[in-house]
């Protein structure tokens, strides 16, 4: 094929052309690549943290479903007022104060996870457009 090539220099133009092409095209092919795995990487953080969120924010809410909070009113609305009502509203409110402490504390750690997750977003499209003014 050398024979060929110094033959006709047209053709070993090409082939020279073509080679360059090709590295070019492996090239890009390449930063795609690594692109795609920087955002895979990103969009699982992100949804990592955003699960992780979700967890905390039932496992603090109780997960008590709204047909036991309804009928619980309503027998607590049935039961005749006495001495011993007034007692347990005082133990509801201080598990209330438990519970809206969990969810104070829940708000805050999510809170925290999207400012982590809006930084690593941020952080990946100031890489974008540094990546995009590069090309």
């Amino acid at each position: 094929m050398e024979i060929l090539e110094t033959q006709d220099p047209e053709k070993k133009r090409l082939m020279d052309e073509a080679k360059r092409h090709k590295d070019a095209l492996t090239d890009d092919v390449r930063t795609v690549s690594e692109n795609t795995e920087k955002m895979i990487k990103n969009a699982l953080l992100i949804g990592g943290a955003l699960a992780l969120t979700y967890v905390i924010v039932r496992s603090f809410s109780g997960g008590k479903s709204k047909k036991k909070k309804t009928q619980a009113i309503k027998l607590v609305a049935q039961a005749p007022q006495s001495v011993d009502s007034t007692e347990e509203k005082e133990t509801n409110d201080g598990e209330s104060l438990l519970s809206q402490l969990g969810t104070k504390i829940a708000n805050e750690a999510t809170l925290m996870l999207l400012n982590l997750a809006k930084e690593k977003l941020s952080e990946y499209l100031q890489s974008g457009k540094t990546s995009n003014e590069n090309h």
